[in-house]
């Protein structure tokens, strides 16, 4: 089909994508019986499958995974079975809103304003399960390549039930090409798949000095704080420029995709004027190609309420992200061993780790990659560019591992101003309609080149 007239089947959806995702920001799925009931998770499941079944994916069903989880896994054949398999993936679950009075709009009611439709899960990731409905429906019955499909209901809560349900059944999910739609472009109109995933280290570390808080005026400038070693034990873990600085580990890597503009990047991070952004590197490099390490909680006395006491216990939780090139099995050992080294006055230290994550780096060589760039050049009139992102995807080395032939493709309707994860999340209705377009695209052209 000419791109002009996927162009305009797609352009003509866009009410109906308006209306689904309505519907779908109404259902409140979050993953967490202790904050929604899982009766939520349930509807929106229920409503994916539906959607899905109308247009063909008629073994679609529900498939509970390890953590409990619901997830809709069905096919679609074309009409020629050597074509290539395209699965799509995306996910219903959602985060909380978190304090909803810092929402400008209800956080379960999709509303329109300056252009964009603002809702939890608008973008993350509900968008995307619409922009995948776009595609197929502009396509129509001309399926040129065989599809599957599964959408999970518990991917915001790290849970690993879609991760081990791919090892158990990996018969069902193989394809020659893997759409993983829950990441998004450079900026709103500026198409890119993202090829570079953070690993990640997450641990807590105690520090003791003494036995319980005793007076400061009488035993202070003697006694070992706890508290004061652990704020020199985390300040060695960033020099004055503010790079990472743990030992054994490599913080003068480069990155070489696309870059991101420091002016961009502030605006995007909310930096506050006359605040130095950190590193000697690019800011591409701080986040894609160099590790990081973020203090994400501190255990101590609260200021309101503290005594003049020297403090004899503190802790802090950390997280260290690694980039491709970096294993998990040698950053946890650094970060502790960094940690046990800077500790001053012999106080005692003890470290907990919580969770540990591979970095992932996909292989943009192959046919379904070139296909993927054309689609974005003629969808959106520009070059795909190549993004790394700073979060942890499990389910990429989990496809990685699994379908070593595979050609995993992460992209979506997700840009910066979109906010996802924080209040007022949005979605811009143009990058699901290009995005939409751009998908159909690419199922076309994979069939022309693979075929």
């Amino acid at each position: 089909m000419a791109t002009s007239d996927l162009r305009r089947r797609v352009a003509d959806l866009m009410p109906v994508v308006r209306d689904e995702l309505t519907e779908l920001v109404a259902l409140r799925s979050v993953a967490d019986p202790r904050q929604f009931p899982p009766e939520e998770c349930e509807r929106a499941a229920q409503w994916v499958l539906e959607r899905f079944a109308d247009l063909g994916f008629s073994d679609a069903r529900l498939e509970e995974t390890a953590d409990g989880s619901m997830a809709v896994v069905g096919s679609r054949a074309c009409s020629d079975p050597a074509a290539p398999t395209v699965l799509l993936y995306a996910h219903y679950d959602v985060q909380p809103p978190l304090d909803e009075d810092a929402w400008r709009t209800p956080p379960f009611e999709l509303t329109e304003a300056d252009g964009r439709w603002y809702g939890r899960g608008t973008a993350d990731c509900k968008g995307n399960i619409v922009m995948h409905l776009a595609a197929l429906r502009a396509l129509g019955d001309r399926l040129p390549v065989n599809l599957k499909l599964v959408v999970e209901g518990s991917e915001e809560q790290g849970t690993g039930g879609l991760e081990a349900f791919v090892v158990a059944h990996p018969d069902l999910l193989r394809a020659d090409a893997i759409l993983v739609c829950d990441t998004g472009n450079a900026a709103v109109g500026q198409p890119a798949a993202t090829v570079s995933l953070r690993g990640m280290v997450n641990l807590v570390v105690r520090v003791e000095s003494g036995e319980s808080e005793i007076h400061s005026g009488m035993f202070g400038g003697a006694a070992p704080d706890a508290l004061a070693a652990l704020v020199a034990m985390l300040a060695s873990l960033r020099d004055d420029r503010g790079n990472t600085t743990i030992t054994g580990l490599d913080n003068t890597q480069r990155w070489s995709g696309a870059p991101y503009p420091p002016e961009q990047f502030r605006d995007d991070a909310g930096v506050l004027e006359g605040v130095s952004l950190l590193g000697d590197g690019s800011v591409s490099d701080m986040l894609w190609a160099r590790p990081a390490v973020t203090v994400l909680g501190i255990d101590c006395p609260p200021v309101v309420g503290s005594a003049a006491a020297v403090v004899p216990r503190a802790a802090a939780r950390l997280n260290l992200r690694i980039p491709p090139g970096m294993s998990p099995v040698v950053a946890q050992p650094a970060l502790v061993e960094h940690l046990r080294a800077a500790a001053p006055w012999g106080v005692h230290v003890t470290v907990e780790v919580e969770a540990t994550g591979s970095p992932f780096e996909a292989a943009t060589d192959g046919p379904a990659y070139r296909a993927m760039a054309s689609a974005m050049q003629e969808a959106y009139g520009r070059p795909m560019s190549f993004l790394g992102q700073g979060g942890s995807i499990p389910l990429c080395n989990v496809f990685e591992e699994t379908f070593p032939d595979a050609e995993i493709i992460l992209m979506g309707v997700e840009e910066p101003l979109a906010l996802i994860h924080a209040p007022n999340e949005s979605v811009d209705p143009r990058e699901i309609e290009q995005m939409a377009l751009t998908e159909a695209i690419f199922l076309e052209s994979l069939a022309r080149g693979q075929t």
